[in-house]
């Protein structure tokens, strides 16, 4: 008896697409699962939409995504999560950022004058700077100083230097204390002998817990100016504090010695408390001696 062969069924593109794409999602789902047990991350994806459409920057769309950025909290320079401001001219910290190596590229092709005009530019963002400064508009100082920097000739190293100083100070205003002491060693690398940048950023070291810098700063004003009496103040009272600072370190890294000691000496029956570490007076070497009753 012979059997009739069915003819098979071929399926067509589509249906094969199909199946291609089930598999697919399986074997993405059962990784998924299987990261998510080894990791106890969760690996759910967002929904996809069909319709959805990428707004153009100048589209109508653009002050929607401004929005929701301008909303996001974002960490400060202390490492603290802020909640946005209301003031709109806030600008991010990158858009402060001063390209000096681009800066010398297009200088390069500019003639004497043109050189000339942008520096008189940049002298009117300053005094506009300055202006914004004294009313307490530090954010829109810190636009203009940022601006004049842009366009002063880098060859004018003091007039640079007094521009990074006093964009430093508008930032101290905005407690942004780390970019200010970029600014303040800015300055002092065009004007190593500046001592307004020299102590704004000593203070800034210290604000900081930088207390071998400031002392480090404090002393180089002294050099310059012996008799100034923020820097002889600071003379007296920074050393104590980094010998306190330095003795708390090591009695929490000791504190951390100790139990990284005891975890290696349990399963001995044993701990730190059974050595005792004795100095001599004379040499200042140590000697261990073990202590078999100690308490544990």
């Amino acid at each position: 008896m012979s059997h009739q062969v069915q003819p098979e069924h071929t399926k067509s593109d589509d249906d094969q697409f199909e199946d291609a794409q089930t598999r697919h999602d399986y074997n993405e789902r059962s990784v998924d699962e299987v990261i998510e047990k080894v990791t106890g991350l969760s690996m759910k994806r967002p929904n996809e939409s069909d319709g959805e459409e990428f707004l153009d920057c100048t589209s109508e769309g653009q002050s929607s995504t401004s929005a929701t950025a301008d909303v996001t909290p974002r960490p400060d320079e202390q490492g603290r999560t802020t909640e946005p401001s209301d003031d709109t001219s806030l600008a991010p910290y990158d858009d402060d950022v001063i390209d000096e190596d681009s800066q010398r590229d297009y200088e390069c092709g500019l003639s004497d004058e043109e050189k000339a005009e942008n520096k008189t530019k940049a002298d009117e963002l300053k005094q506009r700077g300055n202006e914004l400064f004294k009313q307490g508009e530090h954010c829109q100082s810190v636009d203009m100083y940022t601006k004049a920097l842009r366009l002063c000739p880098l060859e004018c190293k003091e007039d640079r230097a007094i521009l990074y100083a006093n964009r430093a100070a508008a930032k101290a205003k905005l407690d942004r204390k780390l970019t200010a002491i970029e600014d303040c060693t800015k300055a002092i690398e065009y004007n190593p002998n500046y001592l307004k940048a020299l102590i704004r950023r000593a203070n800034l070291y210290e604000e900081t817990d930088k207390l071998d810098e400031s002392l480090e700063d404090f002393r180089k004003v002294l050099e310059l100016d012996p008799g100034n009496g923020e820097a002889r103040a600071a003379q007296t009272r920074l050393p104590p504090k980094i010998a306190e600072r330095n003795e708390h370190l090591k009695e929490e890294m000791m504190g951390k010695l100790k139990d990284l000691g005891n975890m290696i000496l349990r399963p001995f029956g044993l701990s730190t408390g059974n050595f005792e570490m004795k100095q001599d007076p004379q040499s200042g070497s140590y000697s261990i001696n073990f202590k078999q009753n100690a308490n544990q």
